[in-house]
Order: C-alpha cells, then structure tokens, then sequence
C-alpha cells in the first residue's frame, strides 16, 4: 500500500472534490472517472460510457437489479445503468456539490436514488443490493477493509461487486514511490492506493470470492493525454483557470501538476488501472 507522506483527512477528500466541482465538470463531464478507448476516435463522453459498460458486463448487471454506486460523482454512472439497464440504482457521494447536481438532473425522480454521505458510515440495509459498484471511489477510502466489508454486508447472498481502481504496482522502485505514487496520492487526497496484492487481500478478507481482476490500463491511460490537452487548452483560453493556478488561495491547484505524474506512472508501470469482480457467496 502506497501511504501518503501526511495523513489525508475525509473533510480533504470532500473539498478536493468540492472546490474542482466547475473544472471536473467541464474538463471530465458528469462522468469522473477514466474513458474506456477502444478504437481511439471515440469522444470522451462515449469513452467513459464504453467503461461503464465493461463494468456492467463483467459483472452481469441485468434488468430489475438492485444497485448501490459507491462514490457516485455527479450520478452519471446510476443514470447510464438505469437508462441501458433498467436497474433500480442507490448512488452515494461525499460531496456536496457533486450530490446538489446531481439532484438537479431529473427532478422529482426517485431512481437513481441519490444520497450524501460516507460509504464507512452508511446505513443502508443488510442484504438490500444485487449489485455493489465502486468505479475510482475506493482509493479516497481510508479504511478500506470497512469499505470492502459494507460492500459483502449490504450484498444479498450471490450478490455480485464490481471495483474499478487506480492500483500501485506490486514492486515500485524507489524513485516510482518518490517522484510519481507518493505525490499522487498526497496530492489527489488519496489516503492510500493500494496493489493488486492489497486488493485481492482485502476482497477476501472480508468473505467475497475474486471471479475476475482485468487490466484495463492499455486502453483506459491516454484519458490523462487528452485530458491534460483539454486543461492546457482551457488555461490558454480561461481566465478562471489561470487564476485558479496563480492563486495562493486555491487550495487544490497543485493537481494540474499531478496530471502529469499520472501519464507518467502509466508510462512507465508505476500504476495501473484494475477492475475486480467479487461474489458474496451464496447462502
């Protein structure tokens, strides 16, 4: 596990995603997580939208389950699987801004059921779900054995999980951990980025049996070429932007820096990008 040099707060976690709500919004979309880039032409939007599609296959979402997104962002995700699914969809988040949005996108309707809150607290009814997804939700947890542990609780007996997450490499050298993981995680309000080894480990510990990891970093790691394209683009052009960087008052701007260190970290094996799939075991 790759632990930050200072303790990384949840509160941090909240205003990291709190205070880049307008640059996430318009840099990422509604989707905050890596594309998926088969072909290479594909826009961001469909890029993102072909990842959650390979989430929902490998896991065999189907019509009427009963989902839980944990750390959901801005709830496109519980919108796509309801849209092409047809599936009954819980999406929790810690940020405020992000769950406001969200609200705001189809009001009145009860599904996705949107919630603000910490998935390590959350009350949500023993054996309630079919389905647990965390899409880059997991590595912003710092007790990820609770975390894993509510996803076996929540889940009803052969309920299936689906864990997309930034992972170290096994063995990093020295100057990996240095110059690339340790800064990322410390700037990107990571509390920790664990290995396969540590996420294998954690699954089982608490009682979910592993059916699939995939490597999807070949085809999801020039989401950080386009997007620090995008973001030199809207500096150029932005004035928000550059004041948002020259400010010593912006309290996240060094992650245009960490931008660059996560191209770099796939380039060169620092870090890849795994999706797990895990079943509670039938009763």
């Amino acid at each position: 596990m790759i632990i930050p040099l200072r303790s990384i707060t949840r509160e941090e976690v909240v205003d990291h995603y709190d205070d880049l709500d307008l640059f996430y919004r318009e840099v990422w979309g509604e989707h905050v997580h890596h594309g998926l880039w088969s072909s290479g032409s594909e826009s961001a939007e469909e890029a993102t939208q072909q990842l959650v599609r390979r989430l929902a296959e490998r896991v065999g979402i189907a019509r009427h389950d009963r989902v839980v997104d944990i750390g959901s962002g801005y709830g496109a995700t519980a919108r796509q699987l309801v849209e092409e699914h047809g599936t009954t969809v819980t999406a929790i988040t810690l940020s405020s801004a992000q769950h406001a949005f969200a609200m705001k996108t189809r009001p009145g309707s009860a599904n996705p059921h949107y919630r603000l809150g910490d998935w390590l607290e959350n009350d949500l009814a023993d054996a309630s779900f079919d389905c647990a997804i965390a899409i880059e939700s997991t590595e912003h947890m710092h007790d990820k054995a609770a975390a894993f542990q509510h996803v076996y609780r929540v889940l009803v007996p052969g309920g299936r999980a689906g864990i997309c997450a930034w992972i170290a490499a096994d063995t990093p050298r020295a100057w990996m951990v240095r110059h690339l993981l340790e800064p990322i995680c410390r700037e990107g309000r990571l509390p920790g980025m664990g290995t396969e080894s540590d996420y294998r480990g954690l699954l089982e510990s608490a009682g979910l049996d592993i059916e699939l990891v995939e490597d999807l970093s070949p085809a999801v790691a020039s989401t950080w070429r386009r997007s620090i394209g995008r973001v030199a683009v809207r500096i150029a052009r932005d004035g928000r932007y550059r004041s948002y960087l020259t400010s010593s008052r912006s309290r996240n701007r060094e992650f245009a820096i960490t931008l660059l260190r996560i191209l770099a970290a796939y380039r060169t094996g620092a870090m890849r990008y795994l999706l797990f799939v895990a079943r509670r075991p039938p009763a």
